[in-house]
């Protein structure tokens, strides 16, 4: 079955990037890694065996294949794997990373083919190369304090800090999005740690421990930053400041990036803050060379079946053979707007797809009363992608929001970063099945 990458009008029962209501974030990421554990020890069902229609719903999702309990304390060939791909380098090289001279290794370009000639391996040099991992309060971590951090035992530190920056990396090269890149101890990364320590089949608690470094860094990675030329295709395509209301955006042509940094920031998968703090004094312009994160290629390998735990807030796409490639967070429905139950299909994928207001069936934003188009663009609704499901109105797609994910609830849909959703579209096609786990 092929992909059906059709421009859809989306008339939408579940969705939209503002009034979302809030969540209940009380789940520590401890929590959440229990539960992760809980819920994957089981036998996960085979690709394509229960295709129920889908149901009514209720609130927030996750991940993982039953990955057999393991104490090894060496990533399992998948990881490994996935590692290599993303440009990792012998061993030999770690003592010259440390020095914070790892800018000399080659590392691969997360653009996905646009502008990769570009990147290159950030240098490193900047003071404090040779730093431990920032701790809170220190301040944000320069390029090369990220560059040189290493694991001395304990759980990541509190509030910003190098070693997360790292960690939040290979955890996204490894297949497991933290969601945005940003350098902060949260419920993301820890379970984007939990879900990782389960694929792995190690004990899952969400806290970074030797034995998951060991994993993460079992083939010596490229360096974690890389040097970025900005192009005049960079520069060209924005949009002035959006309004909230939606009948103003259904007036405009295209919902696009309002700035260089805030497209940059997507392609690299980083948080916009934490990148201009990474460039300050930049100004944002074609041909002026910046520092980046370097989160590996995209994945390659189709998936087979897809399931969306409501507990831990993930999704987790699998292969033919049950393995589990791929991790990412994501926000579902509230109790309000559940999201569906069961099982459902992928219908059609739809790059930069328009949304169809219609108050009549959704919610009401505003004062908005009237049946509205609203055009295509990464500041949409439903951001950059919608996979459309069997169960109509509902669907898999991005945000314009990514920093969100975990602080709110969609109108019933199950949203997660435009880069991930982008990715997944790729790897998904017509009748993949999607469950959605309670």
């Amino acid at each position: 079955m092929t992909r059906n990458l059709t421009r859809l009008s989306l008339s939408v029962l579940a969705l939209a990037a503002s009034g979302a209501v809030a969540q209940q974030p009380d789940d520590s990421g401890a929590a959440i890694a229990a539960d992760t554990r809980e819920m994957l020890q089981g036998t996960a069902p085979e690709a394509g065996a229960e295709t129920t229609p889908p149901v009514e719903a209720a609130p927030a999702p996750q991940d993982e294949s039953a990955a057999p309990a393991s104490n090894a304390s060496s990533a399992q060939p998948e990881t490994l794997r996935m590692l290599e791909q993303s440009g990792a380098q012998p061993t030999e090289a770690q003592q010259e990373a440390a020095q914070g001279t790892a800018g000399s290794n080659e590392a691969q370009s997360a653009t996905d083919g646009a502008g990769s000639a570009q990147a290159q391996p950030a240098s490193g040099s900047d003071a404090g190369s040779q730093a431990a991992p920032v701790q809170a309060g220190e301040g944000p971590p320069t390029a090369g304090q990220i560059e040189a951090a290493q694991y001395a035992g304990g759980p990541l530190p509190d509030g910003q800090s190098a070693l997360t920056v790292k960690t939040q990396v290979l955890l996204d090269r490894a297949g497991i999005s933290p969601g945005i890149i940003d350098g902060w101890k949260g419920g993301m990364s820890e379970s984007a740690i939990a879900a990782f320590e389960t694929r792995e089949g190690f004990e899952a608690d969400g806290q970074l421990d030797q034995q998951v470094w060991d994993a993460l860094t079992a083939t010596e990675p490229a360096p974690m930053l890389q040097s970025y030329t900005i192009t005049e295709e960079d520069a060209s395509g924005l949009s002035a400041p959006l309004p909230d209301d939606y009948a103003k955006l259904a007036e405009l042509d295209w919902l696009g990036y309002t700035s260089v940094a805030e497209k940059l920031a997507e392609r690299f998968h980083m948080d916009q803050g934490f990148l201009e703090t990474l460039n300050s004094g930049v100004a944002w312009r074609a041909g002026e060379t910046i520092t980046v994160v370097d989160p590996g290629p995209r994945l390659e390998t189709k998936v087979a079946r897809v399931e969306v735990r409501k507990d831990t807030s993930r999704l987790a796409g699998f292969d033919e053979s049950g393995r589990m490639i791929l991790n990412y967070p994501v926000t579902i429905g509230s109790a309000q707007t559940p999201s569906p139950s069961g099982t459902v299909e992928v219908v059609a994928v739809a790059m930069e797809p328009t949304y169809t207001y219609n108050p009549d069936v959704n919610f009401q934003q505003g004062d908005n009363d009237e049946m509205l188009i609203l055009p295509p663009g990464p500041n949409g609704p439903v951001g950059s992608v919608w996979i459309d499901l069997s169960k109509p109105t509902y669907g898999l797609h991005g945000t314009s929001d990514p920093d969100s994910l975990f602080n709110a609830a969609s109108h019933g849909c199950v949203r997660m970063t435009n880069w991930d959703a982008e990715e997944l579209a790729h790897l998904v096609s017509e009748g993949v099945t999607v469950e959605f786990v309670e």
